[in-house]
This record gives structure tokens, C-alpha cells and sequence, in this order.
């Protein structure tokens, strides 16, 4: 039997004594929005509120490093039609243009007109950024998107 002890920090606060850092703290939430959030814990099949309430949390501290300007991860991912004069050869181009910020990429053949590619990025945010728009923006491609990420360095 394993025993864990609380120790006091603040008034409502406590600390685990285990090998983690592991703090418990309260929060007040109105009893509406409370239900609405236990709604979409059981939907998205979080095991509990704390596993919802880190994510929330990774989520913003994310959001906060691509803001920063810190060195960040991601993926750019885009559709597009391959048989397009000269797309394949500008985007492959622009890939070359930002090659310090491509990790990796992707190429998927969906049909025999689509292609997805999907492009790992890590670097300053604002010229992954760049290259996103960049993408996204050139004629001949049918959807793109830039999903933020993390190195993980600054996470727990």
C-alpha cells in the first residue's frame, strides 16, 4: 500500500508528496458551464477533467510560444491539383526557398488528379508562417492549413 500525504501550500492548495510534482488546487465554475464541459470530456473520451484541464492548458502555452517567437513545430498540410501546369515545381520551389524550416515532407497521392503533401516545420513562427500562406495562397491549390505545435521544450 502506497501512502500519499498533502502538504499545505496555500489555503487551497496542495501538494502531493509523491515522486511527481503533482499539485491539486480547486477551481469555481458555473454549474452550466461545468455540465457543458463534462459533456465534452465524455465526447472527446478524456478519462477525467484533469487530463482536459492539461490540454487546455498545453494548448495555451502553445499559442503563447508561436506568439513569443520562440522555436516552434509544426505541420503544413495541403491539397492540390498535380496536373496544374507548373504547380508541383513551385511548391517543390518554395519548399527549397524555406529548406532551414522543413523537417520533413510527405507526398500522398489521393487520386489520380489530387495530391496531399504534408510538410513537418520547426523554426521561427513567423516564417513558417510565411511558407504556409505562401502555399496555401498559390493557385492551383485546393485547401492548405498550418496546425501549431511545440518542440516540447518548454512543456511539462
Amino acid at each position: 500500500m502506497r501512502i500519499i500525504r498533502l502538504t499545505t501550500i496555500t489555503p487551497h492548495c496542495y501538494k502531493l508528496d509523491t515522486m511527481s510534482e503533482l499539485v491539486r488546487f480547486g477551481i469555481s465554475l458555473e454549474r452550466k458551464l461545468l455540465a457543458r464541459f463534462d459533456r465534452l470530456i465524455r465526447e472527446t473520451n478524456y478519462p477525467n477533467r484533469s487530463e482536459a484541464f492539461r490540454d487546455l492548458i498545453r494548448e495555451n502555452l502553445v499559442k503563447k510560444e508561436w506568439m513569443e517567437g520562440k522555436e516552434v513545430a509544426g505541420a503544413i498540410t495541403i491539397v492540390y491539383d498535380h496536373h496544374r501546369r507548373q504547380l508541383v515545381n513551385k511548391l517543390t520551389n518554395m519548399q527549397h526557398d524555406f529548406h532551414e524550416l522543413i523537417v520533413s515532407s510527405q507526398h500522398i497521392h489521393l487520386d489520380k488528379d489530387n495530391c496531399f503533401e504534408i510538410i513537418a516545420v520547426k523554426g521561427e513562427p513567423k516564417r513558417i508562417e510565411q511558407l504556409a500562406y505562401k502555399m496555401r495562397a498559390t493557385k492551383g491549390v485546393k485547401h492548405g492549413s498550418l496546425t501549431m505545435a511545440t518542440t516540447g521544450k518548454e512543456l511539462v
